[in-house]
């Protein structure tokens, strides 16, 4: 019996407790993924070894990027916990060539793990439309470059999404490309040159339809030789 793509999956820190929407899991298993509920590692020991574990990773939506970080956050963002920072940074760099899906928070991280800089309030710095649910907006729709990993999974070039952000990307990392904005353009996707990481700052996990067919991807690429454990 063969067996089912390992996809991690990092979780959030809150009073001390690890949560994780369970949506997350449940779009992993309904893609012919197996879930792997990450634990905060504090070593790149650690690190490694669980790495040796996956076959993909998920870095879900979180709390406020402070890594990169352009301004400050605002008083509606908490900032992301110390400790998720530090094991979201390890288990990245452990995942050597498997294949990454950033979500939201997780777009933002990669970005910034690559030494890109983020936007702590798009909407005051970058005059940027309201992106945040929690400040009263609602779907909006991203263009999608013709010649993205994105475009060839989505299989359209515009998409109406969810909005549950507050920061956004403020300038690229090295090894990125933009693959997506917002009419405001704010950067609602991106990916890493060699296509292995893929980013997005919509929630996928939450929508039906076009959206859902990334983690399809992301376990299809997760199954091929060459990003294997």
């Amino acid at each position: 019996m063969k067996k089912s793509p390992r996809i991690g999956i990092t979780t959030s820190l809150e009073d001390g407790r690890q949560t994780l929407d369970t949506r997350y899991v449940e779009a992993v298993e309904a893609a012919g993924g197996l879930p792997v509920i990450l634990p905060l590692l504090k070593t790149a020991e650690a690190a490694a070894e669980f790495a040796a574990l996956l076959d993909g990773l998920i870095i879900s939506g979180g709390p406020g990027i402070t890594r990169g970080l352009i301004g400050a956050l605002p008083a509606d963002l908490p900032p992301v916990d110390t400790r998720r920072d530090l094991s979201d940074e390890l288990i990245c760099r452990a995942l050597d060539k498997r294949p990454m899906l950033g979500i939201c928070y997780g777009m933002q991280f990669v970005n910034a793990l690559a030494g890109g800089g983020i936007y702590g309030d798009a909407q005051a710095q970058a005059e940027a439309l309201v992106h945040s649910a929690d400040r009263g907006a609602s779907q909006h729709e991203i263009r999608i470059s013709a010649n993205s990993r994105l475009h060839a999974v989505l299989k359209t070039k515009k998409l109406m999404t969810n909005t549950h952000h507050i920061q956004a990307v403020a300038d690229l990392g090295g090894g990125l490309r933009v693959t997506a904005r917002a009419a405001d353009g704010v950067i609602e996707a991106l990916e890493s040159e060699d296509g292995r990481i893929v980013g997005v700052q919509f929630h996928p996990e939450r929508m039906t339809g076009a959206a859902r067919a990334l983690f399809a991807d992301l376990v299809e690429r997760a199954s091929c030789e060459g990003y294997g454990r």
